[in-house]
């Protein structure tokens, strides 16, 4: 018995098996019953293939492809009952007793007596069935494992589909708050400015107002006196030399106080001298800078982090973060984004009423998935605070005496000096100084499992100008 056709002629589209029950639609196209039924159900009802609406709501069976089908899986289960029987050489004829273990197949005695396998190792095959299922039980636990592995990078993969949704909403949200704040301070200082030069132009207005009152005011008086003047000269000569001295005194006091004009326009080089400059500068007083920024994305999901990345605490209730391979896992541990691979760096935390914490800088391959105590050998120089004890975290653990305990500390990082130093920032005194020949760029490290907050000082900007 045998099929002519190709069998992937004879397989369904949408289940990609030999069709089964299959149905023919108005465009030539063939599909399994149920695997049309499963599409239609979804509310389109169309081709699975090239789209085209049905000329009929019920498609009729597909005869001749359904007995084809048929005789295919009539042949392929007489077959496999044929193999399964098979268990004779094809060569010798000869029962199949022994396997080769260098050709991984099972043989007859005459195929080990041949120049095929006379120098092969061959065991029994009860023995050999035994070994190739240990072996395939190993190999199906290696598969199973690396199936459960691909399931649990899926699962963390869709999660962080999601995630990376959420944290782009969220970064977009506090983009648009920064710069209506900064918006803001904008629009109250273009306010105030815009309001001087309104003021000014009303002070100058009055100004010109009352000059040109005491400018109408002495036009009428010279008018008058010009008036008199020209009276007299029509006097007799004995009157007009009674009343000159009189007249001439008046004429002489004529004087003219408002000719002085300076001064009434509107300084508007004070307004726009430096502008934008002037106001970036006043703008600093709304600006923080913040030496070292936390890193969410290596951030326990216990840490709660603040929307500026500048402060954190513990929380009982971890937070739905993805299982990223930066994060850290087993300790409530963050790091900052500044990378140190040379040169002097220094910042200030503010630990305030929180009563554990550990604060340095750990090397930037550090184990995230497990935990490891905070030593330099395992590349970390830290400062502890716990249980009312002030350590270094050397190896082991140096307690420290202190006059108080410090509510600010300032860490300072010398990379090409190879040094990690503490300081209270209250008197600026020296806690303690780690020295170390570092290998490989450190991050700001930081650690607690307190609900009072940790938070990264910011510093204020100054701004320096230089003139050539």
């Amino acid at each position: 018995m045998s099929v002519s056709f190709p069998e992937e002629d004879l397989t369904c589209p949408v289940c990609c098996d030999i069709f089964s029950d299959p149905v023919l639609l108005s465009c030539s196209h063939s599909f399994c019953r149920n695997c049309l039924k499963t599409c239609w159900d979804t509310g389109l009802r169309e081709c699975p293939v090239c789209r085209k609406k049905p000329s009929k709501s019920s498609p009729p069976s597909n005869l001749a492809l359904k007995n084809v089908c048929e005789t295919l899986l009539e042949v392929k289960r007489l077959s496999s009952v044929e193999v399964e029987d098979d268990t004779s050489c094809s060569l010798h004829s000869e029962k199949l007793k022994l396997f080769c273990l260098v050709d991984k197949q099972p043989i007859c005695v005459v195929c080990q007596s041949s120049k095929l396998h006379k120098t092969h190792e061959c065991s029994p095959i009860e023995e050999a069935l035994l070994d190739c299922k240990d072996e395939l039980a190993l190999s199906l636990k290696s598969l199973q494992d690396k199936l459960d592995d691909l399931s649990r990078i899926h699962n963390t993969s869709a999660n962080m589909f999601k995630y990376i949704k959420s944290q782009a909403m969220r970064t977009q949200k506090m983009i648009k708050s920064q710069f209506e704040q900064l918006h803001q301070v904008l629009y109250q200082e273009e306010s105030a400015r815009l309001e001087a030069v309104k003021k000014e132009e009303e002070e100058k207005t009055a100004g010109m107002k009352d000059k040109m009152k005491e400018l109408a005011a002495e036009v009428l008086s010279l008018t008058e006196t010009i008036s008199d003047i020209q009276e007299q000269l029509k006097e007799e000569d004995m009157i007009l030399l009674k009343n000159f001295k009189a007249t001439q005194d008046r004429a002489e006091s004529m004087w003219l106080g408002s000719d002085n004009m300076s001064g009434l326009l509107i300084d508007v080089t004070k307004h726009l001298c430096n502008l934008k400059y002037r106001v970036w500068e006043k703008m600093l007083d709304h600006v923080d800078y913040t030496p070292v920024t936390l890193d969410p994305n290596t951030a326990h999901p216990c840490l709660i982090l603040s929307d500026d990345l500048t402060s954190f605490h513990y929380s009982r209730q971890p937070s739905c973060c993805p299982d990223n391979p930066e994060r850290f896992h087993m300790s409530a541990e963050v790091v900052g984004m500044a990378a140190l691979g040379s040169g002097s760096h220094h910042w200030a935390v503010e630990t305030g009423s929180n009563l554990d914490w550990l604060l340095g800088v750990a090397s930037s391959s550090v184990p995230r998935s497990v935990e490891v105590p905070a030593r330099p050998e395992n590349g970390f120089w830290t400062l502890c605070f716990r249980d009312g004890e002030l350590r270094a975290m050397t190896s082991p653990p140096t307690t420290l005496t202190v006059s108080r305990t410090p509510q600010q500390v300032k860490v300072q990082v010398d990379y090409n000096k190879g040094t990690v130093s503490f300081f209270d920032l209250a008197d600026n005194t020296l806690i303690y100084a780690f020295t170390h020949t570092f290998t490989e760029t450190l991050l700001p490290y930081f650690y607690t499992q307190s609900s009072h907050p940790l938070k990264i000082k910011p510093e204020r900007v100054l701004v320096t100008m230089l003139r050539s």
